[in-house]
């Protein structure tokens, strides 16, 4: 193919530049947290919670109520977005602002910059409050070694779901698909069942985001094993992959474990209570130095799984 037929396939497919666009778009012009439409989703999900989650219920009616309030709210967007679509003018430029809404790539590059910065000048308060707001567990206690540990597992998760999973869907199903599954992403993080409040409402929350993403996170974990100490990486996968509590989230964290020789997982205390979490990966415990390392790992293998993307859309 000419590079002049090259350049009409990609005029012609709207769909793969409107991917483009919006990662350009999400760079130059992040939408501010504050003001961002996933604030007043995560604002709802709450008021829901709050009506519906009566702690007098059993476990099961509570994990019924979870899954009917998923399910209403949910359907209630994918409906409304469907219907939107019929009257929109260029599909390009729906597609287009609804992955700029979902993808999440800026601000995990900038947070790894200020870990890996933080933990090497030794601030120890400063990175447990960063952690405090993207976790979901108690951060005031942790020791270097914690921080390091949560510092990586955090840049895999916020990376795997929030560029990953929502690239992955996007190619699927295109701009409603990519928000419909960080709208997915955003419950089961709100409901989550490490909060004792959401302890089973939120198990279907958390369910359906383990089915959804499990395919995108897999085939990422197979990526970044490619490369250098390939075979005891894919070992690392094949042996310590199940152990951990989510399918895809488990595969993600061996690999990039095995492949840096970092030892990721262990006790984390959530609700003032602890819990033994597996552990997966190699024999170090990450450091401000093993950050920078991940940092640069998940950039380059982020850019090749844009890549693979963008070729999906021009075959598909």
């Amino acid at each position: 193919m000419t590079i002049n037929g090259l350049m009409t396939l990609l005029l012609e497919n709207g769909t793969l530049l409107a991917m483009w666009g919006a990662i350009l778009l999400h760079w130059l012009i992040p939408i501010p947290p504050e003001f961002h439409p996933l604030r007043l989703w995560h604002q709802t999900a709450i008021a829901v919670a709050t009506k519906v989650n009566n702690p007098k219920d059993n476990a099961k009616q509570r994990q019924l109520s979870g899954l009917l309030a998923w399910s209403v709210m949910w359907l209630t967007v994918l409906i409304t977005l469907v219907a939107m679509k019929q009257f929109v003018l260029f599909d390009s430029l729906f597609n287009l602002t609804l992955l700029w809404f979902a993808i999440e790539w800026k601000h995990p590059h900038q947070l790894a910059k200020r870990l890996s910065k933080g933990l090497a000048e030794d601030r120890i308060g400063y990175c447990r409050h960063l952690l405090s707001l993207e976790l979901n567990r108690e951060t005031d206690k942790l020791s270097r070694v914690g921080l390091g540990k949560a510092s990586a597992e955090t840049l895999l998760l916020a990376y795997g779901r929030q560029v990953v999973c929502v690239l992955f869907w996007y190619c699927l199903a295109g701009g409603i698909g990519a928000i419909l599954y960080r709208l997915a992403m955003s419950m089961a993080r709100c409901w989550s069942p490490s909060r004792l409040a959401f302890q089973d409402f939120g198990l279907p929350a958390v369910r359906i985001l383990a089915t959804v993403e499990i395919i995108p996170l897999r085939l990422f974990a197979l990526l970044l094993a490619f490369g250098r100490n390939l075979t005891g990486t894919i070992k690392t996968l094949w042996d310590q992959g199940e152990r951990w509590l989510l399918p895809g989230p488990g595969w993600l964290l061996a690999a990039a474990g095995g492949k840096l020789t970092l030892s990721l997982g262990g006790p984390a205390i959530y609700a003032e209570q602890r819990r033994e979490r597996p552990t997966v990966g190699g024999p170090i415990a990450p450091a401000a130095l093993h950050i920078a390392q991940l940092q640069q790992l998940l950039y380059w293998r982020l850019w090749c799984w844009l890549g693979l993307c963008s070729a999906w859309l021009l075959v598909f």
